[in-house]
């Protein structure tokens, strides 16, 4: 079988795949309408997210066997024709839910104790301690959208914490020893601090927006480490201004291309972003909380173990 390596990853994903006799080709520079012409050659492709699989390009790849995605994601995936046309979808969530998890453990705690102002304040020779009392974890209660490989990872790593830990997703029966499983209005009822877990779907486009948001029954504490579109950020930043929203850590932001590798290329930064930018209570990372040194080697390492599963 050959394989279309189509962006750079840890140097396992083609040693181990040629080792058990698959050829491996690497293109990372051609354009998508370049790819199309000679992607019928091939019977697998791998990538993370440098241009989208839609119709026309599955359509071009009449051999295709298998798309895997070095990363949790398949929405740059047109999964339903791939699907279709007998295409196996491999996605890699395993290998970076670890990752993921310790990021948004880590905005967490920033935030709660003011971490990014007080270091700022204590470099410009400000000494301020009453006036910087954070708040602990324990005995709050964790709300988690999305429980999934990524929602179940980040209740695992509260443990210890002693708080309380609940989840919301639209399947059933997903909750475990980490993490009950409630309804949506338990869930906004008694949430202090809010984590998002949810794919990047039409049903999760702005699920976090004003109606939502006021559902809360208390001020809450919001991270985001999903997918950007999920939030609708002007709704956000006008629940950060009231208050209802204590502070926000976020990791992905609905501005960012489909690529996800980069978001300011056109240099029109929209209102709501800057007052992100300029917000004490609001902590920014360019969509790197799945992306750690370890992580990176993980992905890879799944990657090859599925397509091993189903094609050898």
């Amino acid at each position: 079988m050959k394989i279309l390596h189509l962006d750079t990853n840890h140097e396992l994903l083609i040693q181990q795949l040629e080792q058990v006799g698959f050829e491996n080709h690497e293109d990372y520079t051609s354009k998508k309408e370049e790819i199309e012409q000679k992607i019928h050659q091939y019977d697998g492709i791998i990538l993370r997210s440098r241009f989208a699989i839609d119709k026309e390009f599955i359509d071009a790849a009449s051999n295709l066997k298998f798309i895997a995605r070095v990363g949790a994601g398949l929405e740059n995936i047109d999964c339903k024709y791939a699907e279709i046309k007998g295409i196996k979808l491999i996605a890699a969530p395993e290998g970076n839910r670890t990752a993921v998890a310790e990021h948004a453990l880590g905005m967490l705690l920033n935030l709660m104790n003011k971490l990014k102002h007080v270091d700022i304040e204590v470099r410009n020779g400000i000494w301020k301690r009453e006036e910087n009392r954070g708040f602990e974890i324990e005995g709050k209660t964790v709300g988690i959208i999305g429980y999934g490989v990524m929602g179940k990872a980040f209740a695992k790593r509260l443990q210890g914490f002693d708080c309380n830990i609940i989840c919301y997703d639209i399947k059933a029966n997903v909750g475990d020893q980490f993490a009950k499983q409630v309804s949506l209005d338990q869930l906004t009822a008694e949430t202090d601090i809010l984590s998002l877990h949810t794919p990047q779907t039409p049903e999760t486009h702005h699920l976090i927006n004003a109606d939502l948001i006021q559902q809360f029954s208390k001020p809450f504490w919001f991270i985001n480490t999903a997918r950007g579109k999920s939030v609708n950020t002007s709704d956000l930043v006008n629940a950060l201004r009231t208050g209802k929203i204590l502070g926000a850590g976020l990791d992905v932001l609905e501005y960012e291309k489909s690529s996800f590798e980069n978001m300011f290329s056109d240099n029109d930064l929209p209102e709501a972003f800057q007052y992100l930018i300029q917000a004490e209570n609001v902590l920014l990372s360019p969509h790197i909380a799945g992306w750690t040194m370890e992580s990176k080697e993980k992905l890879a390492q799944v990657i090859v173990d599925k397509i091993r599963q189903h094609f050898i």
